[in-house]
């Protein structure tokens, strides 16, 4: 069985992919893939990983364990989503992004010794990313300055390369965040592993957030009518209605930041742009873009 690690990062999925994967939790057990309730694994497996302390479970321990989450046997293949299994919020940014995500996620993939392990990963522009998860710490009651580093300093393939270092062999399917409305029935399939042609319900939950009500039923109306025949046709369909139907607020971004200007936003959107460059051309990384 293939043990798929969903890494989140904070500030872009929002549990979405994971809610969309459950209200198809019954077609995709059709073809062996187990999306368990958050609610049944992210509190055990912290645990586990903490009791474990990087050491490999027992087989006895791995089954528990399994018990406990899944419903059936003869799965073969396990989604597990959580954007916390790099790191809790605060900790997100202390420095460089993720610092210690790989020995983390190391310690997560040591609970099932036994499976192969494959990890999947959004990013998001820090010039967005930053603000966004500043409040994320404030709401949890946290202080938002324990968010900390020189923002120019700040780059994912960084955080990327320890994932790799660290979990030497597994696969690490990347996309940015920003591309997400474009490319999500990708990325569902990539994280699920469902076969081609799957139809899943509410697959287009993220357009729905992105496109004004009349741009989205538009939309719907079009693709009934003229269904597309490939993925780049789709793409081109929804880039032209996102054109015309975005919502004003997915379009322009209020960065409000202290200290931070447009030169500041500019300057972390272009390294952005590089990083992610650098991204695209990593071993044993699949880059999922429009």
């Amino acid at each position: 069985m293939r043990i798929v690690f969903h890494l989140g990062a904070h500030c872009t999925d929002e549990d979405r992919l994971v809610r969309c994967l459950l209200k198809n939790r019954a077609l995709l057990a059709e073809q062996g893939i187990a999306v368990p309730s958050p609610t049944r694994y992210r509190k055990l497996l912290r645990d586990t990983a903490l009791q474990l302390k990087g050491a490999a479970a027992s087989d006895e321990t791995q089954a528990m364990i399994l018990d406990q989450i899944m419903d059936a046997e003869g799965a073969g293949r396990l989604v597990l989503s959580w954007d916390s299994f790099m790191s809790f919020p605060a900790w997100a940014v202390r420095g460089r992004l993720y610092d210690s995500a790989g020995e983390r996620i190391r310690a997560f993939t040591r609970i099932f010794p036994g499976f192969q392990p494959e990890f999947h990963l959004s990013i998001r522009n820090p010039a967005t990313y930053l603000p966004a998860l500043k409040a994320r710490v404030a709401e949890r009651g946290q202080d938002p300055a324990l968010v900390e580093a020189d923002p120019l300093a700040l780059a994912w393939s960084d955080a990327i390369r320890q994932i790799l270092a660290c979990n030497p062999g597994v696969p690490l399917t990347v996309w940015c965040d920003e591309d997400t409305p474009l490319i999500w029935p990708e990325v569902l399939q990539a994280v699920s592993g469902h076969r081609p042609g799957t139809v899943l319900q509410d697959s287009e939950d993220v357009l729905a957030l992105t496109l004004t009500e009349p741009g989205l039923a538009q939309l719907r109306a079009h693709c009934a009518e003229h269904p597309p025949e490939s993925v780049a046709e789709r793409r081109r369909i929804v880039t032209g209605f996102l054109d015309r139907f975005a919502r004003p607020e997915t379009i322009e971004t209020f960065v409000d930041m202290p200290g931070w200007t447009q030169d500041t936003v500019d300057a972390l959107t272009a390294r952005y742009h590089e990083d992610v460059n650098h991204i695209r051309r990593m071993g044993r990384v699949t880059f999922l873009e429009p």
